[in-house]
This record gives structure tokens, C-alpha cells and sequence, in this order.
């Protein structure tokens, strides 16, 4: 009994000493009045080592009023974690160290990560890859008897290693990429919520919370842990993520058990963490999840098919070549190195029979193996993944992989106005109190009675907060920007002490900010009064129309007739042609026994206290960035909750209207206006329409149908929770990533971290990069499978030898798959893209300036290289050995040579802003040295022999020849291009 009253003395003094600061400590003793119990461990606090942390996870999760009950409720739980409900934890690191030691850090232990011997197992089950180490081995096999070891591994030796070089090549690659998809996806569930510690609100990591913390629930946001409700206004969560009941279930005192993963849909509230990570069923259930980064993209499954149409082509030659090679061994028309006849009946053993056959299949079997555009899903992988790591630099966080290729093809763009177009950096500029306009440094001399109501409307109907630090000057506001501008205001010109205001008046029932009424409220009781003072706020021309009566500026109560009406509609115009968001306070008096609130506040006869005008600039830059779209072909349609005529004035501001254009009509139309359409009406505007406002998310989402209906590819910005539904239909759902809830974040693809419209235009640009860089590839890598599959194909039919041999074919594979894949991938995005009109759903994979590109170079090369094969020994006046070498030497420059022509589809000059990419050179260098050690160096590897200056430089030269043929290639036209479209920019 002494130990424990020795505990709760400590634990109880320390309460004292926090709460009154300026305890006098000139007393030798501090009196605290202690209530007796029975258990001795009730009446004080515990170590936090007496807490269990099974009772208080089993608590939330079976949602047990009985254990709650048991361990005293909210407030002893909290006694006993050693938190004040009020000013949360001291948020001294001690403390927190030893809490997260204790109940175990806010993260869940995720599935370890696929290892890179799974990439390397996952390359060798490639049916190609199998058939040819099969291939490999019984040519090493029959090579080792029929020659011995010394001579005999050359053949069957070459192709195993060239075929672990590109297993090794391939893993490595998928190994990197996939450990930076990883890194993203740690990056896309860092979230960042608000908690108060040490009496200050702010916002940390998720990852940061401890057992005790006490956090800020709002609209939109996900529950961090599991907690306990505290306190709070028509707070209601959707648990379907967890119990999949999809009714929105009520927190409060009745109810107070918060579930981590579940997301808030309406009213604001605190809770206190009571278990957080893998103590909690969320943890629990995430650790068993893994993200998919075998994710299929659309492009991804078009270049499948793609890549299955061609492979069938090739398998379909492989077996015509290997029919017509066997055909004519077995019929004796082919000849062994000495000229002496391979095959005859009777005669020719059977392991070299075998030792041919097997020869045979290899190279049918490597036909396919070049014939088949594995690379194409490879470029697609280190395109997107080298786009999303370059746009993660440029405020452009990825969450599904897809989004950023269907960037490229978006054809509208739906963007918000607050924080994206503008600053989201709002102040109050122009005041209103009666039908006057008063400077804001003038505020002070309101009439006193009307500035206490108006105090009692900002301080007491908010989401926001004002802290002041003991040793600052100047107060901490948080909350939404509007409600710190109104909040800052009311602090810095009205004379506004929060903590006054709590002390005296007292919240008896919320209506959170809706986006439909556009308007939040709130009934307040000075404490030990009946009278309820009903305080309203929101878009002006909505709460001007409830409202009976208005203020003067001298105090006096007016009655609302239509010339007053008239007059404050017209200064709400004015200030909103000043591109200021209207904001009015308006109250009323219930007095005595009628003093109750019954379901909804009353929103009728309302007495106008006045109108704010809130300033919030456009961002420096966002004209350009909508100039830029609308030259790219792109439409920009703004998507805003104010009024028309702010929403005009914005408009003009950034844009997306010109002055010469008409302002009146179609062009600007309300979310009330579209929604009231018929479904023919709204299709025949839709068109026109570059701003609705006053919408709801419901016109938002309404709108992307109607878009997607009439073909477009939509991009939709978005940062509240009832944007998720547009941000879900779009084909591109860009949550902001500031403002942003994390249920608008979580329905989107990707999140624009800056809130910025710039960064839009980024992901613009990249989107089209990434497709570019794709067709760049699709067009290099089907120049060299056209060419590889004619030349073995007319060779083996012509002459029963195949020019290029497996180990040479796997290493132009090498080339084309990996290093060509990389080269090309990497081009970054250059200002000619935002000239070109958008690609569309329907634009083909191969356009015609690809076919144009693609079939004179591939029949170039089949031209170069079969003149070789059948004219090369009298040319160049050598044997069949150095014939071989040199068509596989100007094969493999040609490829070389054709990449630089690969780099600009339709530009002349292929060298544009190649020194910017260092790694393109640095590949192209790559393999030129390589070739250069295949053919002078590896020769029995490579099956060739070393080659003489003139024969270098022949090759060199029928290689080069290629770009003069692309440069002129290019100035054939191509019909059916698309054109560019300029817009006339003011």
C-alpha cells in the first residue's frame, strides 16, 4: 500500500506542477486532496510497464465495453499511459523512445523482398532459355567425345555462357527495378497525420506515433493506430477496409473504439493511440499483404500480344529453317570445313548425326530467340521505372504503374483552383460590415457588440487551432488555409484570445463543412447561460439567402429587404470580379427553454454579421503551364467551388479563358446548370466548357463521364474525400499531395506532391516521354528482328548454312534486349513532345512514321548483309570463316549505328541533346568495345577470327551508311500524320 500511494503521490504532483505553472515554490509542501480506494492501484498512475499491451489491443479490436469498463475508462487508460487528453505527450525523446521499446514502433513487418536468386531462377524458366541450355549441353556433350575436352567445349561451352550472361543481364536489371518500386511504395504510405504534444499541434509521420499520442481526426483521414475517442463532432468512419460492413459507423463517447486503416467520411475529433503496427488487426493484415510489382500495364499487355504475334512468326521460320537444313543434310548437299560431304547413308556415324541434329535445333531454336521481342516488356519496366524515379524528383509520386504511360495519351485535363492553380497562401483583403466596406486594419473599430458574436463565429465554428508558445510572439494557427486566414485575422485585427473563448462558451452540437451546402455550423452556450447562439459560415451568396436581418456597422439590426439583398449581392460580385472568395458569418439567438437543438441546426432567419474577401494568388508560373497544354492539344477544364465570378476572374488570371473570348455563354457554366442537363445537352457542351462552378464532386465526376463517354483520356486533380469517386473513374486521378486526404491520395494513380499545376504539366510531359521512349525501342528492336529472321531464313533456304550462329545471335540479343533497352529508355523529356497532339485510345502501337523508319533500315541491312553472304568471299577475296565474321561484325554496327537513329522518330537530326544522355553513350561505347573483344579476342567463344583494318573499316562504313538513308527517309512524308495545332495565346 506504501509503494503504490508513493507512486500515485509522485504521479499526482506531477499533474499539479504541470498544470499551474507558476506554482509558488516558496512552500515547503504541496497540498493535494487524494481520493481513498479500495485497489490500491486505482486513484494513481502506474509505471508504463505495468500496462499490458494484449489488454489494450484486444480492447479496440473485439471492441469490449466490458474491458473498458474494467480498466476505468478513457480517462484512467490515459492516467495510466501517462498522457494529458489535453496537451498530449511532453514529446520529450526519452519518453518516446522508451514507449516505442515498449508497445513496438507504428509499422507492420512487411513480406521479405523477393531476393535476386528468384529474378535469376525466374529468367531460367523462360521455355526459350530451357530449350537452349538443352541444346547447349548436348552440343557440349557430343563436342567432348567427338573432339575431346580440349577442343570440344567451344561450341556447347560458347552458348551455356552466353546464355547465363543474358539470364545474369536480365536479373540484375528486374532486381534493381524491383527494389526501387519498393522504395516508392515505402515512400506512397509514409502519410503524414496531426497530433498535439506538449499542448502543440503538428504534423509527424505515421510511422512516428506512439501508444499515448493523442491525434487529430479529420474528413479524409485514415486512422493511424488503434485509439480511443476523446472528443469530437458527428465523427463517422468507414470500416468497410476492415469488417467490410459498408454502413459508416458513429464514433463517440458511446462509442469510442477507432480502428487502424479506417478512413474518417464526416465531423472532426481526437483520439488517444492505444496500440499501434502489428498489435493492431491492421498491421496484422498488411504484413500478410504484398504490393504486386508484377503489375501489368495496358501498354505492357498490348506489347504482349504484340510480342506473341511475332514469336509465332519466328517459331513459324525457326521450323521452316531447321525442315530445310535437315532436308539437305540428309540428302548430302552440305559440306563439313574440309569440303568433304557430311552426310552419308551407312556411313556417318550416329554420334556425329546427333552432334549435327543438335547443331541444327540450336540455331532454329536461337532464330527464335532473336525472333521473339522479349526485350519489349524489359524497355517497358526500365522506361517506367526510370520515369518514376526522375518524376519522384519533380513533385510527381507514382502509385500505379500504368498512370504513367496513359499520361501521355491525356487529352483533358480536369484541375482544381485552390492550391493547384493558386498558392493555397490566403488572407483576408476586404471587409464588409453592413452595406460598407471597411479596411482590415480598420477592423478594430467595429462595434463591440458585433465583434464579441463575430468573435464567437471564427473562434468557436472551426477546424482549426491557435497555440501560443510560451516564449513566442506570435500565435501558431493550423488548420485548412482558409481557416488560417480567417483564423489569422481574427488573432492579429480583432483582438481574438482562443483559449478565452473555450473558457467561456461551451460547443453543444456540430455541422461540419459539407461540399454540397458549401457552409459549416455550430450551437454554442456561454457556460452557465441557456441562451444558444447558432453561428453559421460559408460561400456568402448561400448564407446571404438565409439570413433575415444584417448588422450595421454601428451596431444596429437592419431587416433584410430586397434592396439589401440587392446591395450585398452586388458587393459579393464586386469582390469576387477581384478574384476573392466570399466568406459570411451569420448567427442567431435562441433564447430560454426553446434553447435545444433537435437533429439539425435551425439555418433560417438568420441575423448577416458580415463578409470577408480572402485573397489566394495564382502560383508564378501556372499561366505558362496551361499555355504549354493547350499547345500540346491538351483542354483545361477548372473545376471550382467558388462562385462564377471568381472562378471567371481565376480563369482569366491563369489562362485558361482570353479576354477576346466569349465569357458569358457555355464557355463557364455552375455544377447545378450541368447537372440539370439532359444526357444530350451535357454532351453537346461539354465540348465548350473550360470552368464549372459552385460543383459538388458529384458534377466533378459527372463531368469525367461525359469526357470519357466522348472518347477522351481524362486527368482528374482532386484532394478531398469526395473526390475519390472522379478521382477512381478518371484514366488519370492526381491527388494533391499537401492538401490532399488520404482517401483522395489513395483513390488516385498518382500524387502531385507540390499541390502545384506545374508538376501536372511534368507528368504531362513524362507520360509522353514514356511512350515515346517506348515506340523509340518497339521501332530499334523490330528493325533487327525483321532483319535477323530474312537473312537466316534466305540463307538457310539459298544454301543450307546459317550465316550468324547461336552465340552471335545471343549476343545481338544481348544488344537489343538489355543494353538497347536501357539506351533508349532513358531519353529524357525535350519541349518538341508538348508540340505534338495528344495519342489517344485508339492511335496504333506502330505508327506509320515507325513503318516508314523500320522497313528501310530493316531492308537495308537484309540488302547489305545477304550481299555479303553470297557475294562477300569474292568482294573482300577471303574464306568462308572471315565471310562469317564480317557479316556478323557489320550486323552487330548496323544495330550500333541504327540506335542513334532510333533516338528521333521523325526528327532529321538524330545528335539533338545527345551529350545530355550520359548513359546512351556510355551503352553505345559499351558495346562497341565489346564487339571489338568478340571478334579479335573471343574467337573460338564467338566462333569467328580477327579482321584487318580495311575490313573494319568496310564494315564501319556499310554500318554508317545508315544514317544518310534515315536523314533522307525522313523527308518522305507520311500520310495520315497527325498535325500539330497551336492556339492563339494573349
Amino acid at each position: 500500500m506504501a509503494i503504490y500511494f508513493t507512486r500515485a503521490l509522485e504521479s499526482m504532483s506531477k499533474q499539479v506542477v504541470d498544470r499551474k505553472r507558476d506554482l509558488l515554490r516558496t512552500l515547503s509542501y504541496t497540498a493535494i486532496n487524494v481520493e481513498s480506494s479500495d485497489n490500491p492501484r486505482e486513484g494513481g498512475r502506474h509505471s508504463l510497464r505495468d500496462v499490458d499491451p494484449k489488454i489494450l489491443s484486444d480492447l479496440v479490436r473485439e471492441k469490449s465495453f466490458e474491458s473498458l469498463a474494467q480498466l476505468g475508462g478513457i480517462k484512467q487508460i490515459a492516467s495510466n499511459l501517462m498522457t494529458n487528453l489535453e496537451n498530449g505527450l511532453s514529446g520529450d525523446e526519452t519518453d518516446l523512445t522508451h514507449r516505442t521499446n515498449l508497445f513496438g514502433p507504428n509499422k507492420y513487418n512487411k513480406p521479405p523482398a523477393k531476393s535476386f536468386l528468384s529474378f535469376v531462377l525466374d529468367a531460367f524458366k523462360d521455355l526459350i532459355i530451357i530449350i537452349l541450355i538443352a541444346c547447349a549441353v548436348l552440343s557440349l556433350a557430343f563436342g567432348i567425345k567427338q573432339h575431346g575436352l580440349k577442343e570440344g567445349w567451344y561450341d556447347g561451352g560458347s552458348i551455356i555462357i552466353a546464355i547465363f550472361l543474358v539470364v545474369i543481364v536480365s536479373a540484375v536489371s528486374n532486381y534493381k527495378q524491383g527494389r526501387q518500386f519498393l522504395k516508392l511504395s515505402k515512400e506512397s504510405s509514409n502519410i503524414k497525420v496531426e497530433i498535439v504534444r506538449d499542448g502543440r499541434r503538428q504534423p509527424i509521420s505515421i510511422f512516428d506515433i506512439v501508444v499515448g499520442d493523442v491525434v487529430y481526426l479529420k474528413i479524409g483521414d485514415q486512422v493511424p493506430a488503434d485509439g480511443l475517442f476523446v472528443d469530437g463532432h458527428s465523427l463517422r468512419v468507414d470500416e468497410s477496409s476492415m469488417t467490410g460492413e459498408s454502413d459508416h459507423i458513429e464514433a463517440d463517447s458511446e462509442n469510442p473504439f477507432l480502428l487502424s486503416g479506417t478512413k474518417v467520411i464526416d465531423g472532426y475529433g481526437r483520439m488517444m493511440v492505444s496500440s499501434v503496427g502489428m498489435n493492431t488487426a491492421w498491421g496484422e493484415m498488411m504484413s500478410s499483404v504484398s504490393r504486386d510489382l508484377d503489375e501489368e500495364t495496358p501498354l505492357q499487355a498490348r506489347l504482349n500480344k504484340m510480342t506473341s504475334f511475332i514469336g509465332k512468326v519466328g517459331v513459324s521460320v525457326a521450323v521452316l529453317v531447321l525442315l530445310v537444313l535437315m532436308i539437305r543434310y540428309f540428302t548430302g548437299n552440305t559440306q563439313d570445313d574440309a569440303g568433304q560431304r557430311e552426310f552419308t547413308s551407312g556411313k556417318t556415324k550416329s554420334g556425329a548425326v546427333i552432334d549435327a541434329v543438335v547443331r541444327m535445333v540450336a540455331a532454329a531454336v536461337t532464330i527464335v530467340v532473336v525472333a521473339i521481342p522479349e526485350g519489349l516488356p524489359l524497355a517497358v519496366t526500365l522506361t517506367l521505372a526510370y520515369s518514376m524515379k526522375r518524376m519522384m524528383g519533380d513533385n510527381a509520386m507514382v502509385r500505379k504503374l500504368s498512370a504513367c504511360e496513359t499520361m501521355g495519351s491525356a487529352t483533358t485535363i480536369c484541375t482544381d483552383k485552390t492550391g493547384t492553380l493558386t498558392l493555397n497562401e490566403m488572407r483576408v483583403t476586404e471587409l464588409c460590415m453592413g452595406k460598407e466596406h471597411v479596411s482590415v486594419d480598420e477592423s478594430r473599430e467595429i462595434a463591440a457588440g458585433i465583434v464579441e458574436v463575430l468573435l464567437q463565429g471564427i473562434g468557436m465554428n472551426t477546424t482549426g487551432s491557435v497555440h501560443m508558445q510560451p516564449s513566442a510572439s506570435v500565435p501558431e494557427i493550423s488548420g485548412s488555409p482558409t481557416e488560417k486566414a480567417i483564423l489569422s485575422w481574427g488573432v492579429s485585427e480583432l483582438g481574438m484570445t482562443m483559449d478565452k473563448l473555450k473558457q467561456e462558451w461551451e460547443i453543444i452540437q456540430v455541422e461540419a463543412f459539407n461540399s454540397e451546402k458549401k457552409r459549416s455550423g455550430v450551437a454554442v452556450r456561454r457556460i452557465g447561460e441557456q441562451a444558444l447562439h447558432v453561428h453559421w459560415k460559408g460561400a456568402a451568396e448561400m448564407i446571404l439567402a438565409l439570413c433575415s436581418d444584417y448588422y450595421s456597422q454601428s451596431g444596429m439590426v437592419n431587416v433584410m429587404n430586397d434592396e439589401a439583398q440587392s446591395d450585398f449581392g452586388a458587393i459579393i460580385k464586386n469582390m469576387a470580379d477581384k478574384s476573392l472568395r466570399c466568406i459570411a458569418f451569420a448567427y442567431k439567438k435562441i433564447d430560454g427553454s426553446l434553447a435545444q437543438v433537435h437533429g439539425k441546426l435551425e439555418e433560417d432567419g438568420l441575423t448577416l454579421l458580415g463578409i470577408v474577401g480572402i485573397k489566394d494568388p495564382c502560383r508564378p508560373g501556372v499561366r505558362r503551364a496551361v499555355s504549354a497544354c493547350r499547345s500540346a492539344g491538351v483542354n483545361i477544364k477548372m473545376i471550382t467551388g467558388d462562385n462564377m465570378r471568381t472562378a471567371r476572374a481565376i480563369a482569366l488570371e491563369c489562362g485558361i479563358f482570353n479576354h477576346d473570348e466569349d465569357l458569358e455563354h457555355e464557355a463557364i457554366v455552375e455544377g447545378v446548370q450541368f447537372r440539370n442537363y439532359s444526357p444530350e445537352q451535357r454532351t453537346a457542351a461539354i465540348e465548350k466548357i473550360r470552368v464549372m462552378a459552385r460543383s459538388s464532386p458529384f458534377d466533378k465526376l459527372l463531368m469525367v463521364q461525359c469526357l470519357k463517354q466522348k472518347g477522351h483520356v481524362v486527368a482528374v486533380t482532386g484532394d478531398g474525400t469526395n473526390d475519390a469517386p472522379a478521382l477512381k473513374e478518371a484514366d488519370i486521378g492526381l491527388s494533391m499531395g499537401i492538401q490532399g486526404t488520404e482517401v483522395a491520395k489513395e483513390s488516385s494513380d498518382i500524387v502531385i506532391l507540390d499541390d502545384n499545376f506545374a508538376s501536372v504539366v511534368t507528368v504531362l510531359r513524362w507520360g509522353r516521354c514514356v511512350y515515346n521512349n517506348i515506340q523509340k525501342f518497339i521501332q530499334f528492336q523490330l528493325t533487327v528482328n525483321v532483319a535477323a529472321l530474312i537473312i537466316n531464313f534466305v540463307a538457310a533456304v539459298s544454301s543450307g548454312d546459317v550465316p550468324l550462329t547461336a552465340v552471335q545471335l545471343l549476343w545481338v540479343n544481348l544488344i537489343m534486349d538489355t543494353l538497347g533497352a536501357l539506351a533508349l529508355a532513358t531519353e529524357r523529356p525535350t519541349n518538341q513532345l508538348m508540340l505534338k497532339q495528344p495519342i489517344g485510345r485508339t492511335e496504333p502501337l506502330i505508327s506509320r512514321v515507325m513503318w516508314r523508319n523500320l522497313i528501310s533500315q530493316a531492308l537495308y541491312q537484309v540488302v547489305i548483309l545477304l550481299t555479303l553472304q553470297f557475294k562477300g568471299s569474292s568482294i573482300f577475296g577471303v574464306d568462308k570463316k572471315v565471310r562469317d565474321t564480317i557479316i556478323f561484325n557489320c550486323f552487330v554496327l548496323c544495330q550500333v549505328f541504327n540506335e542513334f537513329n532510333a533516338r528521333k522518330l521523325e526528327e532529321k537530326n538524330v545528335f539533338k541533346g545527345i551529350h545530355k544522355n550520359k548513359l546512351f553513350l556510355g551503352i553505345v561505347s559499351i558495346t562497341i568495345i565489346l564487339q571489338v573483344v568478340m571478334v579479335e579476342f573471343l574467337k573460338k567463344f564467338a566462333n569467328t577470327v580477327r579482321l584487318n583494318w580495311e575490313q573494319w573499316g568496310a564494315c564501319i562504313g556499310l554500318a554508317a551508311l545508315s544514317w544518310p538513308i534515315g536523314w533522307l527517309v525522313k523527308c518522305v512524308p507520311v500520310s495520315g500524320k497527325n498535325l500539330v495545332f497551336y492556339y492563339k495565346n494573349d
